[in-house]
């Protein structure tokens, strides 16, 4: 396997597959074929090149679904980031099991895992290879003599990209490797404590947002990082900041998500008749809604196919008696499902109520059984007028990494804290999208729970628990813990364990509190 090390020292950048980044319809750069320094010789270059940094967060490798996957020793499909992302945000939840004897998937909800975890490196290594390729373009597009228009805009878009991966370092591990542009290349990096990583992430996306020559929000096309990117991620950010370094920070969070609400963005509200307009922002063409989604994740059946994102998503969460035709899909994979604890704060006539029930039980006795536990029908590989995407075997249904909603909930959030954010009114302007009725009043519990309603299988759910003091202890559900009934478990679970096979290689790196 590699250690990070080598994930830091490596060029990551490349696909024989097409990438269909907004406007970056292009074949990234084959690091088999060129280094960057032979590579990058016109705009062309620095276009594919920045196409593979984002093409990371889509496919497992760079020769597409069934080629070699980009971290050695690992399975593709359970190696690729966003199906990494869901094992730790969803599995370690009230919103899914999986119920799949895959080595140690289920010890993701018994939440008792270790620190030689195959699917915990494999997430910590995807991570690490994003931060690796993004530092990778920055490093060499600066060193570049070659000028054109967008160079700039293209170095800050690869930061942002960079600054997601560390977000997601920085939430699920914590204190962790770090490296930029400036670090040598191949040599073991320093651990960063997390109040320090958080400081650094904080300077460098108020640097982006106000000092850089990244767009505006709205202004590079869908599916392409800009300042509205950049401040959602500095709002999750100060949203955190109590987790991340004990100090509260919601006044920030609320400056931010005002910047944001007046940014263009709007909750998707219209729909082509067949879906509602929740439904639409999870199908397969839901690139059309773009007021709502601030930045997703593409996927495309024939172009960018992975075992990952949605097509594990909508697979893994189609079995039993369900029909895959329903999904949009060829076969089922029979794994993923929901709690009866969380199906329970849905009410019939909520229009985010998108669970197969018909032949299901609602109890877990067998986390095993796929036909334990109601199935989940929010991602699908249909249209908006109802046809299936281009292939029946892999999906184009993007993922929506950050959408509009969650802005929202996010200012009812830092109002119900204390902060003034208009929060009363976005809070109902999401619940009035679902179909229920407005409140007059604000409340922590209730704000979680509609949070849970509006975001799940969207990689919120650990992180919202965590901040609302529910993960561990204050709340269960069936099989926390490894019990049916489930039960408390220990507090220095907020955070996933440091690799063993990273601090073997690299002895600057001590392991979190607890493993």
């Amino acid at each position: 396997m590699k250690t990070i090390k080598y994930i830091f020292g490596i060029l990551a950048i490349s696909a024989a597959l097409t990438s269909c980044i907004g406007d970056l319809n292009v074949t990234p750069i084959d690091p088999n074929a060129n280094t960057a320094d032979k590579a990058l010789v016109d705009e062309a270059a620095f276009t594919s090149f920045l196409a593979g940094v984002y093409t990371g967060f889509a496919t497992s490798g760079y020769y597409g679904a069934n080629g070699s996957a980009s971290i050695s020793g690992l399975d593709g499909g359970a190696s690729q980031y966003i199906r990494g992302l869901y094992h730790h945000s969803e599995l370690t939840t009230d919103e899914s099991v999986c119920g799949w004897n895959d080595q140690t998937i289920k010890n993701f909800h018994y939440m008792n895992w270790t620190t030689d975890d195959t699917f915990i490196y494999a997430f910590y290594s995807r991570i690490f290879m994003q931060v690796s390729a993004a530092n990778e373009f920055i490093r060499e597009a600066m060193a570049s003599d070659v000028t054109f228009a967008n160079k700039e805009e293209y170095i800050a878009e690869a930061r942002v990209l960079r600054a997601i991966a560390y977000f997601h370092a920085i939430d699920n591990f914590g204190n962790v490797p770090f490296a930029d542009e400036s670090s040598v290349v191949g040599a073991f990096p320093d651990q960063i404590q997390r109040a320090d990583l958080f400081t650094w992430l904080e300077k460098e996306l108020n640097d982006l947002i106000d000092n850089s020559a990244l767009a505006a929000p709205r202004g590079n096309g869908y599916a392409r990082a800009d300042k509205g990117v950049a401040m959602f991620l500095l709002a999750k950010l100060y949203l955190n900041a109590k987790v991340y370094t004990g100090t509260e920070m919601y006044d920030k969070c609320a400056q931010v998500l005002g910047k944001l609400m007046s940014s263009g963005y709007a909750l998707h509200t219209t729909s082509a008749g067949n879906f509602s307009p929740y439904q639409e922002l999870f199908l397969a063409d839901n690139n059309r809604c773009t007021d709502e989604i601030i930045f997703a994740v593409e996927q495309d059946g024939v172009n960018t196919t992975s075992y990952g994102a949605t097509n594990y998503l909508i697979f893994a969460s189609t079995g039993g008696e369900m029909n895959p035709e329903d999904l949009g899909i060829s076969s089922g994979w029979g794994g993923l499902r929901t709690t009866p604890e969380f199906y329970d704060k849905f009410s019939a006539n909520d229009a985010r109520n998108l669970f197969y029930t018909a032949t299901q039980q609602k109890s877990i006795d067998d986390i095993g059984e796929f036909t334990n536990g109601y199935a989940f029908m929010k991602f699908r590989n249909i249209k908006s007028d109802k046809n299936p995407g281009q292939e029946l075997g892999f999906v184009d249904t993007d993922f929506p990494m950050m959408r509009y909603a969650d802005v929202l909930l996010m200012a009812a959030e830092c109002e119900a804290r204390g902060s003034s954010c208009d929060g009363l009114n976005a809070f109902n302007q999401v619940r009035v999208r679902a179909g229920l009725s407005t409140v007059t009043s604000l409340n922590l519990d209730e704000i979680l729970d509609e949070r849970g309603r509006e975001l799940y299988q969207e990689c919120w759910r650990r992180n919202d628990l965590i901040r609302f003091g529910k993960f561990t202890s204050g709340y269960n559900w069936q099989w926390k813990g490894g019990v049916q009934d489930g039960k408390d478990v220990e507090d220095f679970r907020t955070l996933f364990p440091i690799p063993d096979s990273d601090r073997l290689a690299n002895n600057k790196l001590s392991q979190n509190k607890g493993y």
